[in-house]
């Protein structure tokens, strides 16, 4: 036969004493957010420092290694940080300290292992605010960890620290995230001389395929004639001038300066057109160079 509440195995209701009823309430009473989250030698320690001094702290005790690489500890350490500075604003006793710190950590912790959702926080809340905050109850007065101001502060802290942002942090404990790589390789090109109307660019401020597409314009069979024109200009005025008398042309034939300039005509296009080449070449070499970066990435 099932025994009732509050029976022995006899049957008989067991005796009760005022002392009894008293330590059962008190070990109850103990059970509340237990085990404390920082011992009392930390939080005195805690006590002593300034807002860096805190944190550091806090890093410490809570062993989060990772703070410069690992967004979720940044985030838990600002949540502890900033709680723990909060309540010294509130000049807490070292016990509401204790009590106020290991509900922030069951808070979270509801979040992250219960999947707790933020009705179901809130409710958890009320339910331990009733037990650690002001009662009627006289008995019990004397175990009350925070009184109504106290109990009704913490309520509007959690409001806009934690419960406002519930979804980010349903997001940070559930939601995987990818890794990204901070940064990037560069390939710097040497530009060579080019020797063109416009001064070469610094070696480290433009690539070459850049600079030969957008700034260096290609050479044009008129700009060479044109140059022809002016280097064979030159030297018929300085032939002229030293045998003003004689006729440069004499003893050529029609034919033969047809020759002629069929072979400088074909000179010059094959020179633009080695250099074409070579440019090609060089922008080809440059996108197979980036192709290859990409397909490594």
């Amino acid at each position: 036969m099932a025994l009732s509440r509050g029976t022995t195995p006899g049957g008989t209701t067991p005796r009760t004493t005022p002392e009894s009823e008293r330590d059962a309430e008190f070990q109850e009473h103990e059970k509340i957010l237990s085990p404390d989250f920082l011992s009392v030698a930390q939080i005195t320690d805690l006590l002593t420092e300034d807002v860096n001094g805190v944190q550091e702290k806090l890093r410490t005790f809570l062993n989060f290694q990772n703070l410069e690489t690992c967004l979720k500890d940044a985030i838990l350490l600002d949540y502890y940080v900033s709680g723990f500075l909060w309540a010294r604003g509130m000049d807490f006793s070292i016990i509401q300290y204790s009590k106020f710190m290991t509900l922030l950590d069951m808070l979270l912790h509801n979040l992250k292992t219960l999947h707790m959702s933020l009705e179901d926080s809130i409710k958890w809340l009320g339910e331990v605010m009733a037990e650690i905050g002001p009662t009627h109850s006289q008995k019990s007065e004397e175990w009350n960890i925070f009184d109504v101001k106290q109990a009704n502060a913490i309520i509007d802290y959690l409001k806009i620290s934690l419960f406002q942002h519930y979804k980010l942090y349903e997001f940070m404990f559930y939601s995987a995230r990818e890794e990204i790589v901070i940064g990037t390789e560069q390939v710097i090109e040497v530009v060579k001389p080019a020797g063109g109307l416009f001064p070469d660019p610094l070696e480290e401020g433009i690539s070459f395929d850049i600079y030969s597409t957008f700034i260096k314009p290609l050479p044009t069979l008129e700009t060479e004639m044109k140059g022809l024109d002016q280097e064979q200009g030159l030297e018929g005025s300085k032939s002229e001038t030293d045998t003003p008398d004689t006729d440069p042309l004499v003893g050529f034939t029609i034919e033969d300066v047809k020759s002629v300039l069929g072979q400088v005509t074909d000179d010059i296009l094959i020179r633009i057109q080695t250099e074409i080449n070579k440019k090609l070449q060089i922008q080809e070499e440059a996108f197979n160079a980036r192709i290859e970066k990409l397909k490594k990435a």
